[in-house]
């Protein structure tokens, strides 16, 4: 006669806590690939502007939180949002880093640059002399080298913020859960 052995009550109460939201994550680092792709392609795309720039992040962030619950089916916190945003907003500020610095050598090699911008520039303020002085120091390499670094730091910072930003209202809404609050326990 064969008898069942006792079912061990130590390995039925481990549970296994979902994967922390990080760059070791590999769902959530391809993930955040994705979306930055898809945002870095919209935004070169002259679909909606300059608010298109906020748009296109936001829901990259928020989609990235979203894409994530669905491929894991683990909830996630507001903080995990905000990494799975930020991880995201990284991968897109370099992509968009690429294609900025690739779309300035193409226009800087012609000598188109300078015109481009003089007349978007002038355009929007015709007689203002230190409208005059700026693009004057653009048209120098020390000027244009100090343009391409403050444009850079620019995209990184707009772009990390709003992904950030999408990221944590994409936990949120998409089912996120919050952490226990101090009225919990009673």
């Amino acid at each position: 006669m064969v008898t069942a052995a006792a079912p061990n009550p130590a390995a039925s109460t481990v549970s296994t806590a979902p994967p922390r939201v990080n760059f070791h994550n590999a769902t959530a680092v391809r993930t955040g690939l994705l979306m930055a792709s898809v945002a870095s392609l919209l935004t070169a795309l002259p679909l909606l502007g300059p608010p298109g720039l906020v748009i296109w992040w936001l829901t990259a962030g928020f989609f990235s939180s979203y894409v994530y619950r669905r491929r894991t089916g683990h909830f996630l916190t507001v903080d995990s949002g905000l990494r799975m945003g930020w991880i995201t907003g990284l991968l897109g500020s370099t992509i968009t880093s690429v294609f900025f610095t690739a779309s300035m050598v193409v226009l800087t090699s012609g000598g188109g640059f300078a015109s481009v911008y003089q007349e978007q520039m002038l355009k929007m303020s015709a007689n203002d002399p230190n409208v005059r002085q700026a693009l004057k120091m653009m048209e120098t390499s020390g000027g244009m080298a100090v343009f391409v670094i403050v444009a850079l730091l620019f995209l990184f910072l707009i772009i990390t913020f709003l992904c950030t930003a999408g990221g944590a209202l994409g936990a949120k809404l998409v089912g996120g859960v919050s952490g226990p609050g101090p009225n919990t326990a009673r």
